[in-house]
């Protein structure tokens, strides 16, 4: 079974170099608090290496990401 690693952004990139910031947008990272899966390679591994004081990271053995309900939005009249 491959191996995946889930990467969540957990700070901004805002202010930060350039390469930095490009790297976060080939992670597929926009918005604070957002998470990706990619398959565990060593290119991915020097990029999270580039941005570990942004994101964390975990392995994980299934490409699924767990979905939280969100609460249930009312309208008021």
């Amino acid at each position: 079974m491959a191996n995946y690693i889930r990467v969540q952004l957990k700070a901004s990139g805002i202010g930060r170099e350039q390469s930095q910031k490009d790297t976060l947008r080939a992670l597929g990272l926009r918005r604070f608090g957002q998470e990706r899966i990619h398959p565990d390679t060593p290119s991915l591994r020097g990029m999270l290496n580039k941005l570990k004081h942004l994101v964390s990271f975990e392995k994980s053995e299934t490409a699924e990401i767990k979905k939280t309900k969100k609460a249930a939005s009312y309208r008021l009249l």
